[in-house]
């Protein structure tokens, strides 16, 4: 997505916690992406395994301590209990900061987080009203086995929502160059199993469900939401059954979701299965000043 370290996904998080207008400032942004590395290597999408893994970065949304509240008292604890039930104890295990995606990266190159915070697209304004709601399993691709998740998503609708995909189709345009090959999730297994639309994606882009311009019209793949559960374990039918319970009994405890706002997006480290490790920098969507996180200094 996967690494794992003595932390619950969400309870280990210490201290850290209209149109046309955009169609024509992310056809800008495809026209000008960030420069390529020496090479981009797809040969691993004819491989029937999946690629190794030696770094992921991407941009996310950190949730907001009113939702990271909201889940450590209602959801935190009986996750915990299930996945424990189920035998998931890996699951149970795995490291977090809870986030919402942008878009992810793979490279080798360990300057990858400096050169994407040098190939910034322009900012969305801080999103208001963002909706979460709706919990649910997933596939990396449909029937490839695994990875998996159990995650929270995002109502699709509002200008929150919006501006969050005109900013996906940005974020993807500039950071995909960047990229020395295809998201080693996307890869073998999963590869194989996904349809042409995102097979044509992991190909030009490295990575699937996100928004690209194509024939100057914006396509949207993408699918904001937030992960819960990060899993390697084959998606059986056992195991699918009942994830898919866990889903439905945190429906009823939050059956209107929770409203929030998003005002920093963030440059990070994820391990495979798409946890966030680490954060090295974090911008704030209303004035665009950048913090290095490690430092605490504001580096613009």
């Amino acid at each position: 997505m996967t690494s794992t370290t003595k932390h619950a996904p969400w309870r280990r998080l210490g201290a850290a916690l209209s149109a046309a207008a955009s169609l024509a400032l992310l056809g800008a942004c495809v026209a000008s992406p960030a420069q390529a590395p020496a090479a981009i290597d797809n040969s691993a999408l004819a491989q029937p395994a999946f690629r190794p893994h030696t770094a992921t970065y991407g941009l996310v949304y950190r949730l907001p301590k009113d939702v990271v509240d909201v889940m450590e008292a209602k959801i935190t604890t009986p996750l915990q209990q299930h996945l424990v039930r189920m035998g998931l104890d890996a699951e149970a295990q795995t490291f977090n900061l809870p986030h919402v995606t942008v878009v992810h990266i793979h490279s080798a190159d360990p300057t990858t987080p400096q050169k994407m915070l040098k190939a910034l697209p322009a900012l969305p304004p801080v999103m208001n009203g963002v909706v979460l709601k709706n919990f649910y399993t997933t596939e990396a691709a449909k029937d490839a086995g695994h990875p998996w998740w159990l995650d929270l998503g995002i109502v699709k609708t509002g200008q929150a929502y919006e501006d969050m995909m005109s900013f996906n189709t940005r974020a993807t345009a500039a950071f995909a160059p960047l990229r020395d090959g295809p998201l080693p999730r996307v890869t073998g297994p999963v590869f194989a199993k996904m349809g042409e639309a995102g097979k044509d994606l992991v190909r030009s882009v490295g990575v699937s469900g996100v928004n690209v311009i194509k024939d100057g019209k914006e396509l949207r793949s993408h699918n904001p939401h937030n992960t819960l559960v990060y899993s390697m374990a084959r998606f059986t039918p056992q195991v699918q059954a009942g994830m898919n319970q866990v889903a439905a009994d945190f429906n009823k405890v939050l059956p209107e979701g929770m409203t929030t706002s998003f005002q920093n997006v963030s440059i990070v480290e994820l391990a495979f299965s798409g946890n966030v490790l680490r954060e090295f920098y974090r911008i704030n969507l209303a004035d665009g000043s950048v913090v290095d996180v490690a430092t605490g200094q504001k580096v613009r």
